[in-house]
């Protein structure tokens, strides 16, 4: 289905804030199909962008790091 939207796990680092909210805006344009909203669903579309930004920080924060530490360590 989404087969565009950026894989934010990266191996050596979470994702930053501004790629969960940029991740965040791209599943809710995907998923409504509107690139952006009419006036009177503006509020309900942003409502939808940070709620899927807020449970994708969540997720991320709830993760196992140790992949965030150990892959950069030398061999």
């Amino acid at each position: 289905m989404c087969r565009n939207i950026k894989k934010l796990r990266h191996p050596d680092q979470p994702p930053t804030d501004q790629e969960v909210q940029d991740a965040a805006l791209q599943f809710v344009r995907k998923i409504s199909g509107y690139h952006a909203p009419s006036k009177v669903n503006q509020a309900a579309f942003e409502s939808a962008v940070r709620e899927v930004a807020a449970v994708s920080r969540k997720l991320f924060d709830s993760l196992e790091r140790s992949q965030w530490t150990t892959s950069s360590r030398p061999a």
